[in-house]
């Protein structure tokens, strides 16, 4: 069983990898600068409470192993690249601000898969080791990808002739994405019970004493989520900038709901859902 806070803390890590991941998404020289500065601000600040509330953690913990120790490192160097990211938006450097970016999506995913591991049951060799960081991953690019289409959303407030492109690309994103993401949830599920090996004892104590949660966990989250945006692709075709903002802001509720439902089946059965 898994840490309860270190469990729910990982939807702010999340939040951060996947929001600066879906700001590749949108065309850099149509938006005006002041949206991306906006947007990384919020997402840096999701790395340092992350970083805060881990190193909170160990501290309380009173040391660390070798394999926590490295994850809040990569933590931490995840947050200064993203720092020094949205730093190089006030200026005129595009090569510093392309490999600031490279650099904190790089270590972002790095510190993710770290993260993944840390709760993994089943030895390295073993499907486990690929489903864990794998099923992270897709649910950061999810939350990534609706917050970011929110923030999107409003910025048409501010720029009124901006195109609707922007938000339909980040907008198919989103679909794309958050399909990507119940596959690999149902795959994940599918593999833990089947392979032998801690997962089908956990899968199968999932499915006997929290079978409403994997329920809710599915059809609060990612499924609602796909009802959303079939609303919100419906709105863009109008096209409705605001109606589409709205329904946005309730997407990323169900996304959010989602993944501390998952969060919950994590430190409940250490399985990545």
């Amino acid at each position: 069983m898994s840490d309860f806070s270190a469990c729910f803390l990982l939807v702010f890590g999340q939040l951060a990898v996947g929001g600066l991941a879906a700001l590749a998404i949108p065309p850099f020289p149509v938006l005006e600068r002041g949206f991306y500065k906006s947007s990384a601000s919020v997402f840096l600040g999701c790395a340092l409470l992350f970083v805060a509330g881990n190193a909170a953690l160990l501290a309380r913990a009173r040391g660390a192993t070798p394999g926590r120790g490295l994850e809040l490192a990569l933590w931490g160097l995840f947050a200064t690249a993203a720092a020094v990211y949205l730093a190089s938006l006030w200026r005129d450097e595009p090569r510093l601000r392309a490999r600031a970016y490279a650099a904190a999506l790089l270590l972002g995913v790095g510190a993710l898969f770290a993260s993944a591991n840390a709760h993994r049951l089943g030895p390295l060799l073993s499907p486990a080791a690929v489903l864990y960081p794998v099923t992270f991953l897709t649910g950061a690019l999810a939350l990534g990808a609706v917050a970011t289409g929110m923030l999107l959303g409003h910025w048409y407030l501010i720029d009124l002739g901006l195109s609707i492109e922007p938000l339909r690309r980040l907008f198919h994103y989103f679909v794309a994405v958050l399909l990507l993401h119940l596959a690999v949830l149902a795959v994940t599920l599918a593999v833990m019970g089947l392979a032998p090996g801690p997962g089908t004892a956990a899968v199968a104590t999932l499915w006997r004493e929290h079978r409403s949660l994997l329920t809710a966990r599915f059809v609060l989250g990612p499924l609602a989520a796909l009802g959303l945006g079939y609303l919100i692709g419906r709105t863009l075709r109008i096209p409705q900038t605001m109606a589409a903002t709205g329904l946005f802001y309730i997407a990323i509720l169900a996304v959010i709901v989602g993944e501390l439902l998952g969060r919950l089946i994590l430190f409940r059965t250490s399985l990545p859902l």
